[in-house]
């Protein structure tokens, strides 16, 4: 059983555990860090304008996502080589996801193969993330092991034609694979736990792409991803996507009233409002900033989700009050797995639970569906 009792100290605790260079990896964003640092100062300002003397006994916190039910309005997104913060944590946040009946976004730069998550959470929610990669072989191959192992949807990752700059992973020569330096040399006594499993389960390799011809060496799968992110992709290939893949379609990464529109008449079935968790553009804007006119754009023909900044129950209301449908999570269960492994990743899903619960209570507000009706004041 954890102590802590919020996400910042399940952060505190990972950041004790991990070597330097892992931790500024999971936790940092692109160059001067505007970005993430805004996601969540702008969701601190929003308050919600609790309705007094409302009978609050029994609460809903049970939401309808791409037409199927999840316990709350929460899902768990796509994290690269999560396996870095603690062996086999793909599949331990896929479990852990599984018990708290939410969708998982298994990413393409997982630790794991997909077909292995599947096979550890088989009863869970699974979707996948991609990249529209140069090689459409690559992305198609992908799809198709996604769709044997019957995940759900699939999410489209469109904010990175190119990588961000991360300036503290260059500060700490952060590298995949993880090269050896004085710091780290210290770091790998300090953290003797985390060294141990490192010692005991291998280096954490881009496994998906293992199987595509490509060999086992962790550098040439770096340089195959790396090689392939793709500044040419645009809304035409939605079409040879939509042939590839027959389920839900969700695009990640949209920022503006237009690219939501667009989404609406390509026939996307979701979006995710994102800025890559301030890991790409540094200078764009927060995304519960942005949020609010692009619902208005959207309408009804969309479902709309929201990542960025979420680290706690109250910050899941504020993006429901704001127009979301759901809200997605990154940091926090990762900073759970590596905290406390299939312990603190269950356990992050459990604060975000107990926090929202208690925020609907205090707000006079039975159900989460009825968040959207709950006044916010941008203070």
């Amino acid at each position: 059983m954890l102590r802590e009792d919020s996400i910042e100290g399940l952060r505190r605790r990972a950041r004790r555990r991990l070597p330097r260079m892992v931790f500024d990896f999971i936790d940092g964003g692109a160059e001067s860090e505007t970005t993430l640092r805004r996601n969540c100062e702008a969701l601190s300002r929003i308050a919600l304008v609790p309705n007094c003397f409302r009978a609050v006994e029994n609460r809903n916190l049970q939401v309808s996502i791409l037409g199927r039910p999840a316990s709350m309005p929460v899902m768990v997104g796509p994290t690269g080589l999560a396996a870095l913060v603690w062996p086999h944590a793909d599949q331990l946040l896929a479990q852990a996801a599984q018990r708290a009946g939410v969708p998982f976004v298994v990413s393409t730069s997982s630790s794991a193969r997909l077909e292995d998550i599947a096979a550890a959470a088989p009863s869970a929610r699974l979707w996948m993330q991609v990249y529209p990669y140069r090689d459409r072989g690559l992305v198609e191959s992908l799809i198709a092991r996604a769709a044997a192992c019957n995940f759900e949807a699939l999410v489209l990752t469109v904010d990175t034609p190119v990588l961000g700059h991360r300036s503290r992973d260059h500060a700490n020569r952060f590298s995949v694979p993880i090269r050896p330096t004085w710091h780290l040399f210290w770091d790998l006594i300090r953290c003797a736990p985390w060294t141990l499993g490192l010692v005991r389960h291998g280096v954490p390799r881009m496994r998906n792409f293992v199987d595509y011809g490509h060999g086992h060496k962790l550098e040439s799968l770096a340089q195959l991803m790396t090689r392939n992110m793709n500044p040419g992709a645009d809304w035409t290939d939605l079409t040879w996507l939509r042939k590839a893949w027959q389920g839900p379609l969700i695009l990640k990464g949209v920022l503006c009233a237009e690219g939501a529109r667009r989404a609406a008449r390509e026939g996307v079935d979701a979006i995710v409002v994102s800025n890559h968790g301030g890991r790409q553009l540094d200078g764009a804007p927060a995304t519960i900033t942005m949020l609010p006119e692009i619902v208005a754009a959207a309408g009804t023909e969309l479902e709309i989700y929201i990542d960025g900044g979420i680290r706690s129950g109250v910050d899941v209301a504020r993006a429901l009050a704001s127009g979301a449908r759901s809200a997605m999570i990154g940091r926090a269960t990762l900073y759970g797995v590596a905290a406390a492994g299939a312990v603190g990743a269950t356990h992050a899903l459990e604060l975000l639970r107990t926090q929202l619960d208690r925020t609907l209570a205090l707000l006079g507000c039975p159900d989460v569906a009825a968040l959207s009706q709950i006044r916010t004041v941008r203070e």
